[in-house]
């Protein structure tokens, strides 16, 4: 991953509408992970849209959350 928020940024903006996964740290030795597709990128914040099977329908993240470790950022296809 990019070590600056702008490029966390441009490689975010580069993947929208694409499939993504996030593993968010939970608490002590715990992730939850996420499954959807990257929808919009904000200049402090992007947006995943979930899917169906999850209670939630959108959920958002910082870059700092990628840029100090506390999600993974995996992109599909």
């Amino acid at each position: 991953m990019p070590n600056t928020l702008g490029k966390i940024k441009q490689l975010l903006d580069s993947h929208i509408g694409q499939n993504i996964q996030v593993v968010a740290q939970a608490g002590r030795k715990k992730t939850t992970t996420h499954s959807g597709k990257l929808a919009e990128t904000f200049p402090a914040v992007f947006l995943v849209t979930l899917d169906q099977e999850e209670k939630l329908e959108q959920i958002s993240f910082s870059y700092t959350d990628i840029l100090t470790k506390n999600i993974d950022v995996e992109f599909g296809e």
